[in-house]
């Protein structure tokens, strides 16, 4: 697959493609990723990509021409079509299930604002996609587009050493609820508060009792800081009754 990044600052990018687990996507290019410099389409001698709004107010919003001649560059450049995604706070939320949809698809042209923002006739014009990590506000689409990319290279084949590690994720088992407290070595922890152990179900070799407390954890913690999640589950008949008979025994 093949993402194009439409960026004003490409050195953001190149430390995260060499470094990590995700490096076996990028590397080999089983996810490629092109870098197309904004500013190589900017106007004049100081290759200008924003101006003033109309309107008046703050801020400086990033100008349509320019992006219509990236934009053509990019699509004849890949010649096959692909979506185009805007990184914005009005954008759907990016969740695992939009991540999930990426992975298994062609990629897509990932377009990184800065600024006030775009120019809307533009993303009237092009835009296919708007995405959201959250509500909150960011300085660029920078970051939201490396999460996209980190979120999608880890689900490739070959990328993470066990297969059915990202199945064990957050967000990725087929009930959607949040993944179990893990531990490893050594058995006790020592600490200037004492000593802490691993959860002795952990050490029993008790593989049923292991997955149980194991489903147990994962329902509690999703309860506590998600209970949307739960509901979800609840609608979509992913809840059990020992799920059920579980979760009602908390104490929220």
């Amino acid at each position: 697959m093949r993402f194009d990044v439409l960026t004003l600052f490409p050195e953001l990018f190149a430390p995260h493609f060499e470094h990590g687990v995700t490096r076996r996507a990028f590397a080999p290019k089983q996810v490629d990723v092109r870098l197309w410099p904004l500013r190589d389409f900017g106007e004049g001698t100081y290759r200008r990509i924003d101006d003033r709004p109309f309107g008046g107010g703050p801020g400086m919003v990033m100008l349509a021409e320019p992006l219509e001649r990236a934009l053509a560059a990019v699509r004849a450049d890949r010649r096959a079509a692909a979506p185009l995604v805007l990184f914005t706070p009005t954008g759907r939320r990016l969740d695992q299930a939009v991540v999930r949809e990426f992975a298994a698809g062609p990629g897509a042209l990932l377009l990184c604002g800065r600024y006030e923002g775009i120019d809307q006739r533009f993303i009237e014009r092009h835009v296919d996609i708007e995405l959201s990590l959250g509500d909150f506000v960011l300085s660029g689409g920078e970051l939201p587009a490396l999460a996209l990319l980190d979120a999608v290279a880890r689900l490739q084949t070959g990328v993470l050493n066990d297969a059915q590690s990202h199945e064990q994720d957050s967000f990725s088992q087929a009930d959607g609820l949040l993944d179990c407290p893990h531990y490893s070595r050594p058995e006790v922890l020592q600490t200037p508060d004492g000593s802490l152990a691993v959860p002795p179900v952990l050490l029993s070799g008790h593989h049923a009792e292991i997955a149980r407390w194991r489903r147990e954890r994962s329902l509690e913690l999703t309860a506590r800081r998600r209970p949307d999640l739960i509901e979800v589950a609840r609608a979509a008949g992913h809840l059990s009754k020992d799920d059920e008979k579980f979760l009602a025994s908390l104490r929220l």
